[in-house]
């Protein structure tokens, strides 16, 4: 019966929420796009948004190891994908400027495509692989031309059973092709909040963490699948640490 109650609430009062707060934030996002040429200022209404959205679910974030990156640094942040509450919770809580890359499909969706465009963040065509590579050695010119930073989920996709996925390369590829240094993050909780294939809304606290910094200056593009097994084998680390304090 309380579970009912908790999927009535949150197909009727938090989904509308998050609805109506989607539209006014991307209007506002549209808006000041005409007038932002380097994305920044969609970006704080981005932040914004997943800020707001956060509260109106009634997520809580604790973070661990936010110390080990440096302000004005570019970083590569390649955290584990478990719920689209990801992408709000990573916009509220990462404390650098930064830009999505995201399935080049996104990117050709009518009017979403044209402001994801305007906004910086960076499409990827993962069924053609030969597209792939220059799109992800352009994001490395990006990073380091714009002073930003850029946030890969390197499973390419959600997982729906919360099992840490096989890897893709293109995050360690673009990282050793811009010389830039890569953040390994655990995202845990947010599956609770909001599962695959769901529209139960719940509240509940995410740990996001931050693994040690992988450099790839120096390495060469045949290093990348060495690099992506250390980013796995990190975020599997810091995945099975959270899982333990969670049983204390």
């Amino acid at each position: 019966m309380r579970d009912r109650l908790s999927f009535l609430r949150a197909l009727l009062i938090t989904d509308v929420l998050i609805v109506l707060f989607t539209i006014v934030y991307g209007a506002v996002s549209v808006a000041v796009s005409f007038f932002d040429p380097s994305g920044r200022r969609q970006m704080a209404v981005a932040r914004a948004w997943g800020r707001a959205l956060c509260r109106i679910s009634g997520v809580r974030i604790r973070t661990q190891g936010f110390e080990k990156i440096t302000p004005g640094r570019q970083y590569i942040f390649t955290p584990n994908h478990l719920s689209y509450m990801d992408t709000p919770v990573m916009l509220a809580c990462l404390p650098v400027d930064f830009r999505f890359m995201a399935k080049a499909g996104l990117f050709r969706i009518p009017f979403l495509g044209s402001h994801l465009q305007r906004a910086g963040h960076v499409p990827v065509p993962l069924e053609d692989p030969r597209a792939s590579i220059k799109a992800l050695a352009h994001a490395a010119k990006i990073i380091n031309e714009k002073n930003i930073s850029l946030l890969i989920f390197p499973e390419g996709g959600r997982s729906e059973h919360g099992v840490l996925q096989e890897f893709k390369d293109g995050a360690a590829f673009a990282a050793i092709k811009g010389g830039i240094p890569i953040v390994p993050m655990a995202l845990c909780g947010t599956r609770d909040i909001l599962a695959m294939h769901s529209l139960h809304v719940r509240g509940g606290t995410v740990l996001v963490r931050m693994g040690d910094l992988i450099e790839t200056a120096g390495l060469k593009s045949q290093d990348r699948t060495a690099v992506t097994d250390r980013i796995r084998s990190q975020i599997a680390s810091l995945l099975g640490s959270t899982q333990a304090e969670a049983n204390v």
